[in-house]
Protein backbone atom coordinates (compact mmCIF):
# COMPACT_ATOMS: atom_id res chain seq x y z
CA UNK A 1 0.00 0.00 0.00
CA UNK A 2 0.96 3.40 -0.60
CA UNK A 3 1.20 6.33 1.60
CA UNK A 4 -1.65 8.95 0.64
CA UNK A 5 -1.32 11.31 3.46
CA UNK A 6 1.78 12.08 5.49
CA UNK A 7 2.01 14.74 8.18
CA UNK A 8 5.90 15.26 9.45
CA UNK A 9 6.28 17.38 12.45
CA UNK A 10 3.38 19.77 12.33
CA UNK A 11 3.04 22.04 14.40
CA UNK A 12 0.67 24.91 14.99
CA UNK A 13 -0.04 27.55 17.63
CA UNK A 14 -2.67 30.37 17.73
CA UNK A 15 -2.28 33.32 20.45
CA UNK A 16 0.92 31.06 21.91
CA UNK A 17 -1.44 28.06 22.43
CA UNK A 18 -0.06 24.85 21.11
CA UNK A 19 -2.75 23.18 19.55
CA UNK A 20 -0.55 21.23 17.20
CA UNK A 21 2.82 19.97 18.85
CA UNK A 22 5.09 18.04 16.61
CA UNK A 23 2.61 15.97 14.87
CA UNK A 24 3.75 12.88 12.87
CA UNK A 25 0.73 10.57 11.29
CA UNK A 26 0.68 8.70 8.28
CA UNK A 27 -2.27 7.04 6.20
CA UNK A 28 -2.61 4.70 3.27
CA UNK A 29 -4.07 4.84 0.56
CA UNK A 30 -7.96 3.00 0.65
CA UNK A 31 -7.49 3.03 4.61
CA UNK A 32 -10.34 3.50 6.97
CA UNK A 33 -8.47 5.58 9.90
CA UNK A 34 -10.43 6.36 13.33
CA UNK A 35 -9.15 9.71 15.25
CA UNK A 36 -9.95 10.29 19.09
CA UNK A 37 -8.89 11.80 21.80
CA UNK A 38 -10.06 14.57 24.45
CA UNK A 39 -11.57 17.93 23.77
CA UNK A 40 -8.53 19.95 22.68
CA UNK A 41 -6.46 17.34 21.57
CA UNK A 42 -6.27 19.05 18.09
CA UNK A 43 -8.17 16.79 16.03
CA UNK A 44 -10.64 19.70 14.51
CA UNK A 45 -7.17 21.79 13.59
CA UNK A 46 -5.51 18.64 12.06
CA UNK A 47 -8.92 18.46 9.73
CA UNK A 48 -7.99 22.38 9.29
CA UNK A 49 -4.74 21.86 8.24
CA UNK A 50 -5.07 19.23 6.02
CA UNK A 51 -7.86 20.84 4.07
CA UNK A 52 -6.22 24.08 3.40
CA UNK A 53 -8.02 25.77 6.01
CA UNK A 54 -4.97 26.46 8.53
CA UNK A 55 -1.48 26.58 7.64
CA UNK A 56 0.99 24.90 10.30
CA UNK A 57 3.47 27.19 11.52
CA UNK A 58 6.55 24.11 10.74
CA UNK A 59 6.16 20.20 9.16
CA UNK A 60 5.58 18.90 6.05
CA UNK A 61 2.01 18.04 5.05
CA UNK A 62 2.30 15.76 1.71
CA UNK A 63 -0.37 14.56 -0.41
CA UNK A 64 0.01 11.21 -2.33
CA UNK A 65 3.93 11.58 -1.77
CA UNK A 66 4.42 14.42 -4.21
CA UNK A 67 1.59 17.38 -3.84
CA UNK A 68 2.71 19.87 -0.55
CA UNK A 69 -0.96 20.75 1.01
CA UNK A 70 0.99 23.26 3.51
CA UNK A 71 0.87 25.15 -0.02
CA UNK A 72 -2.69 24.99 -0.75
CA UNK A 73 -6.06 26.35 -0.07
CA UNK A 74 -9.55 24.76 0.90
CA UNK A 75 -10.70 25.23 -3.09
CA UNK A 76 -7.16 23.59 -3.79
CA UNK A 77 -7.72 20.56 -1.69
CA UNK A 78 -10.74 19.83 -3.05
CA UNK A 79 -9.70 19.89 -6.37
CA UNK A 80 -7.16 17.63 -5.17
CA UNK A 81 -10.44 15.27 -4.35
CA UNK A 82 -10.01 15.86 -0.51
CA UNK A 83 -13.55 16.03 1.02
CA UNK A 84 -14.67 17.18 4.23
CA UNK A 85 -18.38 16.33 5.74
CA UNK A 86 -18.43 18.53 8.88
CA UNK A 87 -20.21 17.71 12.15
CA UNK A 88 -23.94 19.16 11.41
CA UNK A 89 -25.16 17.68 8.07
CA UNK A 90 -25.49 20.36 5.51
CA UNK A 91 -27.85 19.40 2.55
CA UNK A 92 -30.42 21.59 0.49
CA UNK A 93 -33.32 20.87 2.77
CA UNK A 94 -36.09 22.08 0.29
CA UNK A 95 -34.77 20.11 -2.51
CA UNK A 96 -35.33 15.94 -2.74
CA UNK A 97 -33.04 13.90 -1.91
CA UNK A 98 -32.36 12.37 -5.43
CA UNK A 99 -31.69 16.07 -6.72
CA UNK A 100 -30.00 16.97 -3.31
CA UNK A 101 -27.30 13.93 -4.75
CA UNK A 102 -27.54 15.14 -8.47
CA UNK A 103 -26.58 18.91 -7.30
CA UNK A 104 -23.40 17.34 -5.82
CA UNK A 105 -22.57 15.65 -9.23
CA UNK A 106 -22.49 18.67 -11.24
CA UNK A 107 -19.64 20.53 -12.28
CA UNK A 108 -21.12 23.81 -12.94
CA UNK A 109 -22.73 24.14 -9.44
CA UNK A 110 -24.89 26.93 -9.86
CA UNK A 111 -28.07 27.17 -9.67
CA UNK A 112 -29.47 28.44 -12.98
CA UNK A 113 -27.08 25.27 -14.25
CA UNK A 114 -28.33 22.72 -12.39
CA UNK A 115 -32.03 24.00 -12.97
CA UNK A 116 -32.00 23.38 -16.35
CA UNK A 117 -29.01 20.40 -16.40
CA UNK A 118 -29.89 17.36 -18.81
CA UNK A 119 -29.38 14.78 -16.61
CA UNK A 120 -27.46 11.28 -18.36
CA UNK A 121 -27.84 8.37 -18.30
CA UNK A 122 -24.95 8.25 -16.92
CA UNK A 123 -25.88 10.80 -14.29
CA UNK A 124 -29.13 8.75 -13.82
CA UNK A 125 -27.29 6.02 -13.09
CA UNK A 126 -24.60 7.30 -10.72
CA UNK A 127 -26.95 8.60 -8.77
CA UNK A 128 -29.34 5.41 -8.40
CA UNK A 129 -25.70 3.86 -7.06
CA UNK A 130 -25.14 6.79 -4.94
CA UNK A 131 -28.64 6.63 -3.32
CA UNK A 132 -28.57 2.58 -2.72
CA UNK A 133 -25.30 2.53 -0.82
CA UNK A 134 -25.94 5.08 1.27
CA UNK A 135 -29.79 3.50 2.30
CA UNK A 136 -32.01 5.70 0.83
CA UNK A 137 -33.28 4.88 -2.36
CA UNK A 138 -37.13 4.53 -0.46
CA UNK A 139 -37.29 7.93 -0.02
CA UNK A 140 -35.20 9.53 -3.30
CA UNK A 141 -38.74 11.56 -3.40
CA UNK A 142 -38.88 12.83 -0.13
CA UNK A 143 -37.69 16.40 0.74
CA UNK A 144 -34.55 16.02 2.16
CA UNK A 145 -35.84 18.54 5.06
CA UNK A 146 -38.00 15.42 6.24
CA UNK A 147 -35.20 13.17 6.73
CA UNK A 148 -34.38 12.15 10.02
CA UNK A 149 -31.40 13.33 11.36
CA UNK A 150 -29.12 10.21 10.87
CA UNK A 151 -30.36 10.13 7.07
CA UNK A 152 -29.73 13.44 6.61
CA UNK A 153 -25.72 12.14 7.44
CA UNK A 154 -26.08 9.72 5.32
CA UNK A 155 -27.09 12.01 2.55
CA UNK A 156 -24.39 14.57 2.99
CA UNK A 157 -22.14 11.38 2.38
CA UNK A 158 -23.88 10.25 -0.93
CA UNK A 159 -23.32 14.04 -1.89
CA UNK A 160 -19.61 14.17 -0.68
CA UNK A 161 -18.95 10.79 -2.49
CA UNK A 162 -20.80 11.93 -5.34
CA UNK A 163 -17.51 14.17 -6.07
CA UNK A 164 -15.66 11.17 -6.42
CA UNK A 165 -13.19 12.25 -3.55
CA UNK A 166 -9.83 10.39 -2.90
CA UNK A 167 -10.20 11.38 0.84
CA UNK A 168 -13.10 11.95 2.99
CA UNK A 169 -12.77 13.83 6.11
CA UNK A 170 -15.51 12.74 8.58
CA UNK A 171 -16.37 14.60 11.90
CA UNK A 172 -18.16 13.11 14.81
CA UNK A 173 -20.80 11.11 12.15
CA UNK A 174 -22.46 9.54 15.21
CA UNK A 175 -23.02 12.63 17.14
CA UNK A 176 -27.44 12.86 17.81
CA UNK A 177 -27.73 9.35 16.38
CA UNK A 178 -30.20 6.17 17.52
CA UNK A 179 -27.72 3.53 17.65
CA UNK A 180 -29.50 1.54 14.93
CA UNK A 181 -28.45 4.64 12.90
CA UNK A 182 -24.71 4.69 14.09
CA UNK A 183 -24.10 0.52 13.51
CA UNK A 184 -25.27 1.95 10.15
CA UNK A 185 -22.95 4.65 9.90
CA UNK A 186 -20.50 2.68 10.87
CA UNK A 187 -21.43 -0.12 8.00
CA UNK A 188 -21.54 2.56 5.59
CA UNK A 189 -18.06 4.18 6.44
CA UNK A 190 -16.47 0.46 6.07
CA UNK A 191 -17.89 -0.23 2.72
CA UNK A 192 -16.70 3.09 1.89
CA UNK A 193 -13.42 2.74 2.48
CA UNK A 194 -10.82 0.78 -0.21
CA UNK A 195 -12.23 3.13 -3.08
CA UNK A 196 -11.74 6.23 -1.21
CA UNK A 197 -9.14 6.75 2.33
CA UNK A 198 -11.72 7.75 4.98
CA UNK A 199 -10.25 9.51 8.11
CA UNK A 200 -13.22 9.61 10.98
CA UNK A 201 -12.95 12.04 13.86
CA UNK A 202 -15.49 10.59 16.65
CA UNK A 203 -16.17 10.72 20.53
CA UNK A 204 -18.54 7.21 20.87
CA UNK A 205 -16.24 4.40 21.52
CA UNK A 206 -18.87 2.06 20.23
CA UNK A 207 -19.09 3.66 16.95
CA UNK A 208 -14.98 3.20 16.77
CA UNK A 209 -15.10 -0.09 17.75
CA UNK A 210 -18.07 -0.42 14.99
CA UNK A 211 -15.47 1.18 12.30
CA UNK A 212 -13.05 -2.04 13.41
CA UNK A 213 -9.91 0.00 11.96
CA UNK A 214 -6.62 1.52 13.15
CA UNK A 215 -7.20 4.32 15.88
CA UNK A 216 -4.63 7.26 15.98
CA UNK A 217 -5.27 8.78 19.90
CA UNK A 218 -4.41 12.56 19.99
CA UNK A 219 -3.56 14.92 23.21
CA UNK A 220 -2.04 18.07 23.05
CA UNK A 221 -1.99 18.38 19.43
CA UNK A 222 0.44 15.20 19.32
CA UNK A 223 -0.22 11.37 18.74
CA UNK A 224 -0.17 9.42 21.84
CA UNK A 225 -1.07 6.61 20.74
CA UNK A 226 -1.88 4.15 18.02
CA UNK A 227 -3.02 0.24 16.33
CA UNK A 228 -6.35 -1.26 17.21
CA UNK A 229 -8.86 0.17 19.68
CA UNK A 230 -7.96 -2.72 21.58
CA UNK A 231 -4.66 -1.92 22.10
CA UNK A 232 -4.94 2.10 22.92
CA UNK A 233 -7.65 1.28 25.15
CA UNK A 234 -4.84 -0.33 27.14
CA UNK A 235 -2.40 1.86 27.28
CA UNK A 236 -2.56 3.79 30.42
CA UNK A 237 -1.76 7.17 29.27
CA UNK A 238 -4.38 7.05 26.86
CA UNK A 239 -6.83 5.79 30.20
CA UNK A 240 -5.48 8.46 31.81
CA UNK A 241 -6.13 11.61 29.73
CA UNK A 242 -9.23 10.18 28.03
CA UNK A 243 -10.79 6.99 28.65
CA UNK A 244 -10.73 7.19 32.53
CA UNK A 245 -11.54 4.32 34.96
Amino acid sequence: MSTQLLLDGVNRSFDGFKAINDLSLAVEKGELRAIIGPNGAGKTTMMDIITGKTRPDTGRVMWNQSVDLTRTDEAGSARLGIGRKFQKPTVFETQTVEDNIALALKEDRSVWATLFHRRSAEDTRRIGELLELVKLSHVAGWMAGDLSHGQKQWLEIGMLLAQDPELLLVDEPAAGMTDAETMRTAELLRQIAGRHTVIVVEHDMDFVRALDCRVTVLHQGHVLAEGSLDHVSANEQVIEVYLGR
